[in-house]
């Protein structure tokens, strides 16, 4: 439901959501007269709270309390009245320093942003893998290990590498497996792991008439690769720890849940998965963000490119109250930074 406060309302719903983000603690009439300019008396500001209350942007979390803001009150603070300014010189040097000396492999690159995005926010840093079988192939690659084991490298034409190792049914030498890359590259370019596995099945079907037995023997082991494909995503947590700051989430019991969650990486990878088909930074608050395990929290989240290729998201994860100002602007520059290093260096 949309709601156009006054102005007076703005400012008081904007000085309740900052003290509370400060302290954790339920804001009062009586503190807010005291800390902020309004030109207002408690017994005002108190009604225009009860006001606030009514429409469902503060809540009361004990009768003799302040009240503290609700879901919605912070949607609308972060859609209405938030002015989100330019990350500050200070924060990006430290940012950068994070990623100097950094190898460009993908799989480290991505699990150290975590580790930064946790450091510079203080709270969890989430970093959401590229699902490969997404991902159109540019080159596929067989090279022989052993009598059986075969090392297989997928290029994909975003210039992510990944690496193999599988066991073939039969003895291969390396001319065997240079035959089968020519082959496989000529009708395999250019299509998705997920389109690779059909065509793969259709050229089988279409070899048995043909009677080619090399070309057969190379679907046959390019099917044993694509079978154990995985279209799950991995994804990098860090900064758990930072919980134990957290006044709000003192109860073991909630504690419990929240880190049970956090072995169930399922809901993250889904929630984070939706980031990748927007632009710019996105905002799950509370109850939005369909983590029912862990309520009170909000991510803050983005996608990482290499051009015009979308491949993951990164994202912070902290109480409701975290500092918006603050962490939009470190989210939304880390996810720059991350796509320029994977388009220098790849």
């Amino acid at each position: 439901m949309r709601h156009d406060l006054g102005d007076r309302a703005r400012k008081i719903l904007e000085a309740v959501i900052q003290d509370y983000i400060r302290t954790a603690e339920p804001v009062g009439s009586r503190a807010l007269a005291r800390r902020y300019s309004f030109d207002l008396s408690p017994a005002t500001i108190r009604n225009v709270m009860a006001d606030l209350e009514e429409i469902g942007f503060l809540t009361q979390p004990h009768t003799s309390a302040g009240r503290i803001p609700t879901d919605s009150g912070l949607r609308y603070y972060v859609d209405s009245i938030l002015e989100v300014k330019d990350i500050s010189t200070k924060e990006q040097e430290l940012i950068r320093r994070g990623f100097a000396g950094i190898t460009p492999e993908v799989a480290q690159l991505l699990k150290h942003s975590s580790k930064v995005l946790s450091t510079v926010s203080r709270h969890i840093g989430l970093v959401l893998s590229p699902k490969f079988s997404r991902l159109k192939l540019k080159q596929i690659e067989f090279i022989r290990l052993d009598r059986r084991l075969i090392l297989v490298i997928l290029v994909g034409e975003s210039g992510l590498i990944q690496n193999r190792i599988i066991e073939s049914d039969e003895e291969l030498t390396q001319e065997d497996l240079d035959g089968f890359n020519r082959y496989l590259n000529d009708i395999l370019g250019g299509l998705t792991i997920r389109e690779m596995k059909v065509k793969v099945v259709e050229e089988m079907r279409q070899e048995k008439n043909r009677f080619d037995h090399l070309l057969s023997r190379a679907l046959t082991l390019s099917r044993k690769v694509f079978e154990a494909d995985s279209d799950e995503n991995d994804i990098y947590i860090e900064g758990q720890v930072n919980l134990f700051d957290y006044p709000e989430f003192t109860d073991v019991a909630a504690m419990k849940s929240i880190f049970k969650a956090f072995e169930d990486k399922s809901i993250l990878v889904k929630l984070l998965d939706k980031t990748l088909t927007a632009s710019g930074v996105q905002i799950f608050i509370g109850s939005e963000n369909e983590l029912t395990e862990m309520p009170g929290f909000t991510l803050i989240a983005s996608r990482y490119s290499r051009g015009s290729i979308h491949l993951g998201t990164l994202g912070v994860l902290g109480p409701t109250r975290l500092n918006y100002s603050r962490i939009i602007p470190v989210v939304d520059f880390t996810a720059r930074l991350v796509s320029h290093i994977l388009e220098s260096d790849l």
